[in-house]
């Protein structure tokens, strides 16, 4: 027989976050922003934050799914950044994916929290705790079949990118 499935705790006021994050496997690192909604604006902040932390030399192609706010023709043109959309309905094919699903299991789902500022504190932690582990970023990030893909084989030096 098994066990009842424990209670998650309810709160009937909504306030929401959104955690814009990206992570470099190869090099174990990411960068993330929490923000209060998903607009092109806010990706626009993301990607000018990515562009800061592509090394001098260096350029990052970025795999994205295909929300409206990820492929916006209104999003600036940043050098250093290639997007390249996932095809519709695979998020399977998105690591980054399976970070949200490993930040949601260890520490972002049933909680109940007082306020505004403390959705954000609690995303903040949550994303610093993961990213000060770089080894993890690497085991969660690494695909066989992004390392192997056309882009990894031209022999130009790239910085890969994942994001949501």
């Amino acid at each position: 027989m098994r066990k009842p499935r424990e209670r998650a705790p309810e709160d009937q006021r909504i306030a929401s976050a959104y955690i814009f994050g990206a992570i470099c496997p190869y090099d174990g690192k990411g960068t993330a922003f929490v923000l209060p909604a998903c607009n092109v604006q806010a990706m626009d902040l993301h990607l000018t934050e990515i562009s800061a932390e592509v090394a001098p030399g260096r350029h990052a192609v970025m795999l994205l799914h295909q929300p409206g706010w990820h492929m916006s023709a209104r999003l600036r043109n940043h050098c250093s950044i290639t997007l390249l959309a996932l095809p519709p309905k695979c998020p399977e094919l998105n690591p980054t994916e399976n970070l949200w699903q490993f930040m949601r299991d260890n520490s972002l789902s049933n909680r109940t929290l007082k306020s505004y500022e403390d959705i954000l504190d609690h995303c903040c932690f949550a994303w610093n705790k993961f990213i000060g582990q770089s080894w993890r970023i690497t085991s969660i990030g690494l695909k066989d079949w992004a390392q192997t893909s056309c882009f990894m084989r031209i022999g130009i030096n790239m910085q890969v990118l994942w994001s949501s």
